[in-house]
């Protein structure tokens, strides 16, 4: 795995040596090996215990590339794919800036609530595109950047998949 935190250089490798069963592990972090034992983990984050110091993660906001965290107090940001702008940039063919990415996906499936933009209408980065409803609960999809609504892939009353286009934002 390759993780960079934003505004640090540098990346890190991360991989599972052994599962000791009940929860603990033996990892290995760049050349180092360290014991894991996870305490509690859900949708909202994880608190572990990490070579006998306790922390905590609370996840904020997670999209394809970039999650959003405080550990033990701290905020940050986490990329996934430090590679993710160049990926995304090679498989659209596009010409330009390394902000390529036009379409915006929906990270859960649903039913479309609310479509809150137009065709044309400009946005900011978190600007609530639409609101879907999954499991009885109603959750904001926001632009992930600024940007002109070219096209609206969804219609009030549809569904949509994990990882489905809901809009294309240029």
């Amino acid at each position: 795995m390759e993780y960079k935190i934003e505004e640090i250089e540098g990346t890190f490798d991360a991989q599972i040596l052994k599962n000791l069963g009940n929860n603990e592990y033996v990892i290995k972090l760049d050349s180092r090996e360290h014991q894991l034992r996870i305490i509690h983990m859900d949708s909202r984050g994880i608190e572990f215990i990490l070579d006998q110091k306790y922390h905590r993660v609370k996840y904020l906001e997670n999209t394809t590339a970039q999650m959003n965290l405080v550990v033990d107090g701290t905020p940050m940001k986490l990329n996934a794919n430090t590679k993710f702008d160049e990926i995304v940039y090679k498989n659209t063919g596009s010409g330009g800036s390394a902000d390529t990415q036009t379409n915006l996906h929906s990270q859960i499936p649903g039913k479309v609530v609310s479509v809150n933009v137009s065709e044309g209408d400009s946005v900011k980065k978190g600007d609530v595109v639409c609101v879907l409803e999954s499991m009885k609960m109603q959750v904001s999809i926001k632009s992930h950047k600024d940007g002109v609504v070219r096209k609206i892939k969804i219609k009030g009353g549809g569904s949509v998949a994990k990882n489905d286009v809901i809009a294309e934002i240029e």
